[in-house]
């Protein structure tokens, strides 16, 4: 996990519409950017679907919510629009940001040993530096947290 205090790598990214985003296109927001291991899984809805209920809140406090995983621009797409998010999700099929980030480390799961994406949440200032990191996140309990970050 990277620490606090220290500049974000900036990244680019397709979202779920084929639209690319780099970090630094964020510069005077407050950026929560967050890793999860797959669309369409129980946690990762969950959470997906937290940030996304809160979004007016996160906008009204200058924060932009960027999800980031593995899965394809088209398993973004159909998860966006299942579920109806308001925020963006950014395809990193290659892991070049989920390994800048980090986040792409051996899990255990039932006793086996694979790698994967550590669920991981960022938040970052306005000037690209990382103010708080947490990769002991609960799916459920993040998006609540993250808004009170905000405050």
């Amino acid at each position: 996990m990277l620490e606090t205090g220290t500049k974000a790598p900036d990244f680019e990214l397709p979202d779920q519409n084929g639209k690319i985003h780099k970090l630094s296109d964020y510069a005077g927001k407050k950026v929560i950017l967050y890793f999860y291991p797959k669309d369409n899984t129980a946690g990762c809805t969950k959470q997906a679907c937290g940030f996304s209920e809160r979004y007016p809140q996160f906008t009204e406090k200058g924060a932009v919510v960027l999800g980031v995983s593995k899965d394809s621009v088209a398993s973004h797409k159909k998860f966006e629009e299942k579920y109806g998010l308001a925020f963006t999700l950014l395809a990193d099929p290659e892991r070049k940001v989920i390994e800048a980030y980090d986040v792409w480390k051996e899990k255990k799961n039932y006793g086996k040993v694979s790698m994967g994406v550590v669920r991981t949440t960022y938040l970052i200032d306005e000037q690209g530096i990382i103010i708080k990191a947490n990769d002991k996140v609960k799916a459920a309990d993040d998006p609540e947290n993250m808004l009170k970050e905000l405050s």
